[in-house]
């Protein structure tokens, strides 16, 4: 046997070869999938708004892609005008204040984390991660050379960290913690008082944070959101801000993130990117600049159908015997607890745990959910509600009727 076919080579390296394949796009792509087989499949699995990007997004890029000045390369870091309008923006809707030279524009949300969890860490490092997590933040961190440090929160505490639980993780080896509020996957959010003190943590023990504020303005009811280096200004030289257009102006395809941070790890990213991508699309660019520097109406609207859509798909799930679905204050998912649910027989099956449950709904009840395994919690259940009100009242209806028949 030659060294080529040896069964002993390796040929994917070690640190790309333990990656998992996203679980959210996985679950995606199956409904999609057995949509497009005709089966009447209806997907709770993707974090995608249902809306078209605004009309006056699309203008931009159409004129962009008129423009020959965008038919270039152009700065790696970003277009200037778009960093200059998101410090802009970042003043507007966070009251934090920044250079454009912090900004640096990425191919998206996921490009940002990673980029900016390898300008910081070192192998070995730790990152105190809040679990239930968004499922690229522990996969990210050991691209850098990181080791994620779960910190697990359930339905009692809001599913959200207290500052003691953080401590407890914390050892000499810990360099970040990772804050996102809104949350993916429970759409829990932080109120300022808990946010405020999780930056003092982190000040008093010379901790780095990264905070995610995709979701910043998909907060509903009381519930507000709070931008950690705004309330905690001494924690600016030890904070990264991620953030991007997808979710707020339904721009999920568009693909323009954002890192925001120290100018000197700023710089240490892009130069990164500049090997990696160099420049995101520019048509895209000029999307997001129309989006950040425009009207908020849209989003406005986006919001209100979220909440009437979140309100509907709390009371329908809390009617299912064995499940118990808190109401989330932001981003548009729920992260309802089925481990009543688990072992009993529902349609000559007993699902031993939420895989194997989120299975059997989408053998049976033709709808797609995410196990709550993919979020480091087993027991739980993703649901996004970003979908039609039709197609969310049917999809719930049936894991109504399904759900109901468990038996012991």
């Amino acid at each position: 046997m030659s060294a080529a076919t040896s069964p002993t080579e390796r040929r994917v390296s070690a640190r790309v070869g333990a990656i998992s394949e996203s679980a959210t796009l996985a679950v995606d792509a199956k409904a999609k999938a057995l949509k497009a087989a005709g089966r009447p499949v209806i997907g709770f699995g993707a974090g995608e708004p249902d809306f078209p990007t605004p009309g006056y997004i699309v203008d931009a890029a159409v004129e962009a892609c008129r423009n020959p000045k965008y038919h270039r390369y152009t700065p790696a870091g970003g277009l200037p005008e778009l960093k200059a309008a998101i410090a802009e923006k970042t003043l507007r809707d966070s009251g934090y204040e920044v250079d454009p030279a912090q900004v640096l524009v990425t191919n998206g949300g996921k490009q940002a984390i990673y980029e900016a969890f390898a300008a910081i860490l070192d192998p070995g490092d730790e990152v105190i991660v809040p679990a239930p997590y968004w499922t690229t933040y522990p996969e990210s961190i050991r691209l850098a050379g990181g080791v994620p440090v779960e910190v697990v929160a359930d339905e009692t505490s809001g599913y959200r960290v207290s500052v003691e639980q953080l401590e407890a993780a914390r050892t000499e080896r810990t360099k970040v913690v990772l804050f996102v509020s809104p949350s993916n996957p429970t759409g829990a959010v932080y109120s300022a008082a808990d946010t405020e003190a999780i930056g003092r943590w982190a000040v008093e023990h010379g901790l780095w944070v990264m905070t995610d504020e995709i979701y910043e303005h998909l907060v509903y009811g009381d519930a507000t959101f709070t931008s950690l280096p705004a309330v905690v200004p001494e924690l600016r030289d030890k904070c990264i801000v991620v953030n991007g257009v997808a979710k707020t102006y339904a721009m999920t395809g568009w693909r323009v993130g954002w890192i925001i941070g120290p100018k000197d790890v700023v710089k240490a990213a892009t130069n990164l990117q500049s090997h990696a991508t160099s420049n995101v699309s520019n048509v895209a660019q000029v999307a997001a600049l129309a989006a950040v520097s425009g009207s908020l109406d849209a989003v406005a609207e986006m919001r209100t159908a979220f909440d009437r859509r979140r309100r509907t798909i709390v009371r329908m799930l809390n009617e299912i015997e064995g499940l118990y679905c808190p109401e989330p204050e932001g981003a548009f998912y729920v992260y309802p607890s089925v481990k009543a649910l688990l072992g009993k027989e529902i349609r000559g099956r007993r699902p031993a745990d939420s895989v194997e449950l989120a299975a059997l709904v989408l053998d049976e009840a033709e709808v797609a959910v995410v196990p709550g395994e993919a979020f480091g919690t087993p027991g739980y259940l993703r649901l996004s509600y970003a979908l039609g009100d039709d197609d969310l009242v049917e999809g719930v209806s049936r894991i109504q009727k399904l759900l109901g028949e468990a038996r012991d």
